[in-house]
């Protein structure tokens, strides 16, 4: 019998005798006699950077709500502390858009996007939880005609705070944190005056993170600059690889893991998330640590798929995956909350493996071990340099105000990557304390839990939908009067923002259309493409047909595209390539290979004109691709020998206002 199951039965007197079997162990106190360490934040997930939850609002019920609790009830799942979202900026962040709430500078709405759903949705499983949020982009109109959103600082400022408004006023939405991030570097100026606008309209209980990228230059400019020091809550830094620099821990700011993870969820990852978990504090003494992402809702061709804590990704079946890294979050946040506190005595294990504690400051106390292997903790990034960890005995001792505990429960997970049967989140017996101590048996790449508290539970609902392709035809004419979300469902923008459209000027067939919004480029870290597109269906789909209504409203330059096989999306979607045909205000058309146009299979005269509808087919099989104009053949092609699959997708020539309507598509 397996020595670590064979405990649990035993005796505690017994376990003591039988743990200690190939070597003395060593000896790890747990207390408080010589004060706390920091102030616990909370463990959290990010839905945003971008568009990663885009196609968890799709869901019908009940999977949709059980998804939920999978990741914000208490008591149940990940149980969250923390949810961290997007302020969309109309622009791609990293695998698709998420809509502004002010696309132009005169236009405000504060019902685009899910973001704003999904925040309410947390807070109705857990009042408590913290929200934070953070623009990975901004719309053009805030940079005056300039790539960069902080030259006009004021105007960037009063565009974050007015979001922060608008969550309270029109969601009931107490926005706890903004972050401040940018991939070049970050703005002190323009953090002071965010500092001010918040106070001045108010909102001072509102904190900010800043660099929200890496721990330098902010920690150095905390150090010089004592009024940036003044305005700065939190230093936040994105996979920091569990260590800090020397300039921050000086500074006695809040130090954050502000985005984490973005590893595959497979049970690697899980391993990732739980070795990161502990030594981000055992290394780095960072006190919250959030996960990018959230949930894994999107096109997993898409870039990093399935990189989130748990995988919900073909609403139309209403398939979802609960992961092992949401029973890895189990493990610390359903027997810990914000505000308590760390002791002092945190470490790594002498055969490797990392351990962390931490109090209530009313008796309660909650110890948590992993001993996960190199090779099997592997993250996305940064390099994770060399280390080994073999099986051993451990035995901690409780003193100071936790002397006088008696039991603990115990919550055990272990990987089995040879059998690949793994064991997650199971409830043990408690463990007994004789003389202040207890000892373990620690193989490789287990969890641990051991707590005074009682509440724990794996939360479980039946199956989910066995897992199913798109379907193969598919078809949305967009008459939806009150949509309860922007976007139509399943199609993901990878660049502008395709949304419901009410037209009033046509009260026929296409009064409900779907309309692309963004007229000038956004300011965003990552690459837009010149064309706007959003792409919809199977990846895997070879032979197809799309047909779509389309209505250009641009009169000088205006275009629309339908297309198959498009095979890139996200931050690389400037390079996508597939089939595309092309209509022109100007009565051209073009055929390409390409999205940006440059690689050109046919091209000729339409007719097509602006604001007026026309009907595009495009069908593709093997190597052959032919395109109609309003019922009549307008070209053919052959020799198209790539790319051999992917997604449907409309689109525009440029930023420009176009609407689609009655989109159809059917699949070989």
């Amino acid at each position: 019998m397996d020595q670590r199951v064979f405990w649990v039965f035993a005796s505690a007197a017994c376990l003591l005798s039988l743990t200690v079997h190939s070597s003395s162990g060593q000896t790890y106190p747990l207390t408080d006699e010589g004060g706390l360490g920091r102030v616990f934040d909370g463990i959290g997930g990010l839905s945003g950077g971008g568009a990663t939850s885009r196609l968890l609002v799709n869901y019908a019920e009940p999977y949709r709500s059980q998804i939920l609790d999978y990741l914000f009830k208490p008591n149940f799942g990940a149980s969250l502390h923390i949810l961290k979202v997007e302020i969309g900026g109309d622009a791609q962040t990293t695998d698709g858009t998420e809509p502004s709430y002010m696309h132009y500078e005169n236009d405000e709405n504060f019902f685009r996007g899910y973001e704003w759903w999904l925040m309410k949705e947390a807070k109705k499983r857990n009042p408590n939880i913290t929200l934070i949020a953070l623009p990975w982009a901004f719309p053009g109109w805030v940079g005056r005609g300039k790539n960069w959103p902080y030259d006009f600082p004021d105007v960037t400022a009063a565009y974050v705070v007015n979001w922060v408004i608008g969550a309270k006023k029109y969601h009931d939405l107490d926005i706890q944190y903004i972050g401040i991030w940018n991939e070049r570097s970050f703005d002190s100026k323009y953090i002071k005056l965010l500092r001010y606008t918040l106070d001045k309209t108010g909102l001072e209980s509102v904190r900010i993170v800043a660099s929200d990228n890496l721990w330098e230059p902010i920690t150095v400019s905390l150090t010089l600059d004592p009024e940036l020091s003044s305005v700065v809550d939190v230093i936040g830094a994105h996979y920091p690889g569990t260590t800090t620099v020397p300039e921050a821990l000086t500074t006695k700011k809040k130090l954050w893991s502000s985005e984490d993870y973005s590893t595959f969820n497979d049970d690697v990852g899980g391993g990732c998330w739980a070795r990161i978990l502990n030594q981000n504090y055992v290394n780095g003494q960072m006190t919250a640590t959030i996960s990018w992402n959230l949930v894994a809702s999107y096109y997993q061709e898409l870039p990093f798929g399935r990189d989130g804590l748990m995988t919900a990704q073909e609403p139309w079946s209403g398939n979802y995956v609960v992961e092992s890294p949401i029973w890895i979050t189990a493990h610390s946040t359903q027997f810990t909350q914000p505000g308590w506190t760390y002791l002092q005595t945190v470490g790594h294990f002498a055969q490797g493996g990392s351990y962390v504690a931490l109090t209530d400051g009313n008796g309660n106390l909650t110890v948590v071990i992993e001993t996960m292997t190199h090779d099997h903790s592997i993250c996305i990034r940064p390099p994770l340099p060399p280390f080994n960890v073999t099986s051993q005995n451990a035995t901690f001792q409780l003193k100071g105000s936790f002397a006088s505990i008696k039991e603990l429960q115990v919550w055990r997970s272990h990987f089995d990557f040879k059998a690949k049967k793994h064991l997650l989140f199971e409830k043990l017996p408690p463990v007994k304390i004789v003389d202040g101590s207890f000892t373990l048996n620690l193989a490789e790449d287990e969890v641990y839990t051991l707590t005074t508290v009682r509440t724990g539970q794996k939360g479980s609902f039946p199956e989910p939908p066995p897992s199913s392709r798109f379907p193969k035809a598919y078809k949305d004419n967009f008459d939806i009067r009150n949509p309860p979300f922007s976007e139509a469902p399943n199609f993901a923008d990878q660049t502008g923002v395709f949304e419901y459209y009410i037209n009033l000027t046509d009260p026929g067939p296409h009064t409900f259309t779907l309309r692309q919004v963004v007229t000038e480029r956004p300011i965003t870290w990552a690459t837009d493409a010149d064309q706007t597109v959003t792409v919809i269906g199977d990846y895997q789909w070879q032979n197809m047909m799309v047909t779509c209504d389309v209505f250009m409203e641009n009169v000088q330059s205006g275009g629309v595209f339908v297309a198959a096989r498009l095979d890139k999306g996200g931050q690389s979607v400037r390079s996508a390539k597939g089939v595309f045909f092309w209509v022109f205000a100007d009565g051209s058309y073009k055929v390409t290979n390409d999205l940006a146009g440059q690689s050109v299979l046919a091209e000729g005269q339409s007719g097509t004109r602006p604001f007026d509808w026309h009907n595009l087919s495009l069908s593709v099989k093997g190597q052959s691709a032919s395109g109609m104009l309003d019922g009549r053949q307008l070209w053919n092609v052959t020799g198209v020998s790539s790319p051999k699959n992917g997604w449907a997708a409309i689109g525009t020539h440029s930023f420009e206002l176009a609407q689609f309507d009655n989109f159809n598509v059917l699949a070989e």
